[in-house]
């Protein structure tokens, strides 16, 4: 009888041991998200409480620069406009859901082909990889290779004024809304590209034969098997786009013509003019809406079970 209580106990007496071990393995990845997110955001909220002049920051705790960001929302002036603030944050949220709309789409439909329709396991690594193409040169400079095609001079215009098509140039093509979302899909497109195509690869095939050989048509299939199959891949390709655009300040700034507003821009221009407790005060609202916007999305699927 002793043998087997000795054996018995062997698996209680390493669990200590294997608790520890996995301590020491979290450990380093723990340090890095400490040192490289949580203390960094924990320094902004600590500075979003400081007053401030123009000369220097001045720690203490000061709800001022909360107040200054909503200052008139509350109350309506005799016009009824919307307070600065507002408007800011609806011409950053009309970006977010214009580009994620227009990449869901066009990602949607690059992963599908490249998945459904090319058979070669190559073929397919190498349009995977033309797809990465615009992330080999900066943002600034694919940006900037818009203007000579979207400007008053541009190629587009010439052209359309050869056709005779137009009788003048096309203001809105450059420095507007449109020139705008048109980078913003050009830069982010690919971040919804991967995550849809990663979840179509894994989709069973036979799950596909199934619904055609029950008569589903192409469309039946595509929206009651493929699209939920994707849910995954498209919740984290949204996440990806949505928390870029809302936090971008340099392609509108440039693609806007410095003329169209954003939270992130405000940011920038509140940090160069080192009024750095008011920016880091609009960087808590806009990272509290982003994280309220990021569990809204999360809520509709398991990304954790999922993956």
């Amino acid at each position: 009888m002793s043998a087997p209580s000795a054996a018995s106990s062997l698996p209680a007496a390493s669990a200590p041991g294997r608790s520890i071990a996995a301590w020491w393995q979290a450990l380093p990845l723990t340090a890095v998200f400490a040192v490289f997110f949580l203390i960094p955001l924990a320094l902004v909220l600590m500075v979003s409480f400081w007053d401030y002049n123009q000369y220097e920051m001045l720690p203490g705790f000061t709800l001022k620069n909360y107040v200054a960001i909503f200052d008139g929302c509350l109350s309506r002036n005799e016009a009824g406009d919307m307070c600065v603030t507002v408007k800011t944050y609806l011409s950053t949220f009309k970006f977010s859901v214009l580009v994620w709309l227009l990449t869901l789409v066009i990602g949607f439909t690059v992963s599908y082909f490249l998945a459904f329709h090319v058979r070669s396991s190559g073929v397919q690594v190498v349009l995977f990889v033309l797809c990465t193409i615009p992330f080999w040169t900066s943002n600034v400079i694919r940006m900037i290779a818009w203007v000579p095609l979207l400007g008053r001079n541009g190629l587009v215009n010439d052209a359309l004024a050869t056709m005779g098509l137009v009788d003048k140039p096309i203001e809105w093509l450059l420095f507007s809304d449109f020139s705008v979302v048109l980078a913003f899909v050009h830069l982010f497109t690919t971040f919804m590209i991967v995550p849809i195509f990663n979840s179509m690869m894994r989709i069973d095939r036979s799950l596909i034969e199934a619904a055609s050989d029950s008569g589903a048509t192409a469309w039946q299939t595509l929206w009651n098997v493929i699209i939920p199959l994707c849910r995954t891949g498209i919740i984290i390709g949204s996440i990806f786009v949505i928390t870029i655009v809302m936090g971008d300040f340099v392609t509108i700034g440039v693609m806007g013509g410095q003329q169209i507003a954003s939270v992130g821009k405000i940011i920038q221009v509140q940090t160069s003019y080192l009024q750095f407790p008011l920016a880091a005060a609009n960087a808590v609202v806009l990272l509290s809406l982003v994280l309220m916007i990021i569990w809204a999305l999360t809520r509709m699927v398991d990304i954790r079970k999922e993956l």
